[in-house]
């Protein structure tokens, strides 16, 4: 293997949606040089965080009917009982939720949580409050998806944050998925919702980092207990 394809092999993808902001960032960066030097390297640090932004590596997900997979990286923020958006039709009993709070660090890709169809997709315009707070699911942009995997229904919502300004869906509705494929983005910090179905139990703690479509959240079998967690 030459050491080019080794490089490559090693490279992460980058989601093409990232292209335009990536080359943008980059022009910006040649016109700092070009003006003061200084502010050109600042440029291109900026060029290289935009970049990993919008990186895409592939995930290794578990195979099994049941599970609940995470729909981004970053930190479980919240695992509480809560309403869920109207948007979603799932009425207004509290369903368990687990909500993933992705920074501007964290790999912005989201994925699909279980395999399914998609049953409805339902944009919402709102506020750009922080996504680390809890009122954040109510009051923000947000873009709610149900999948139907058969007898039960997940909701996702993807959550707009103080930076971000864009939601983008891959997805469309009537779509079959697998879990753990890539449903869509949001661009520049922000929130995920799971909202799962009464009496499953979240399998993960606040506070724990999670990775989109490897991480168990949640078992629909209720083959798993609800665990305990304690940080070390």
């Amino acid at each position: 293997m030459s050491v080019i394809d080794s490089i490559r092999s090693q490279a992460v993808p980058i989601h093409p949606e990232g292209y335009p902001f990536i080359g943008a960032f980059a022009l910006a960066s040649l016109i700092l040089f070009w003006l003061w030097s200084p502010l050109g390297w600042i440029g291109t640090g900026l060029t290289i965080w935009c970049t990993l932004f919008f990186r895409d590596p592939p995930r290794v997900t578990p195979v099994r009917e049941g599970l609940v997979l995470s729909p981004a990286d970053g930190r479980i923020a919240l695992v509480r009982n809560a309403v869920p958006p109207a948007e979603l039709g799932f009425g207004n009993q509290a369903l368990p939720r687990v909500s993933v709070f992705m920074n501007v660090f964290d790999c912005h890709i989201n994925r699909t949580p279980v395999a399914g169809r998609i049953e409805r997709i339902v944009y919402k315009a709102g506020k750009f409050i922080n996504a680390d707070l809890d009122k954040a699911s109510e009051d923000n942009e947000r873009n709610c998806v149900v999948i139907a995997t058969g007898r039960d229904r997940i909701g996702v919502v993807q959550i707009a944050g103080l930076l971000a300004r864009r939601i983008v869906v891959f997805v469309k509705e009537g779509q079959a998925v697998v879990a753990g494929e890539r449903i869509g983005m949001i661009r520049f910090g922000s929130r995920v919702d799971v909202y799962l179905p009464v009496g499953v139990k979240p399998l993960v703690g606040e506070g724990q980092i999670s990775v989109a479509g490897e991480t168990i959240i949640a078992d629909l079998r209720g083959d798993d207990s609800a665990r305990t967690f304690r940080v070390i």
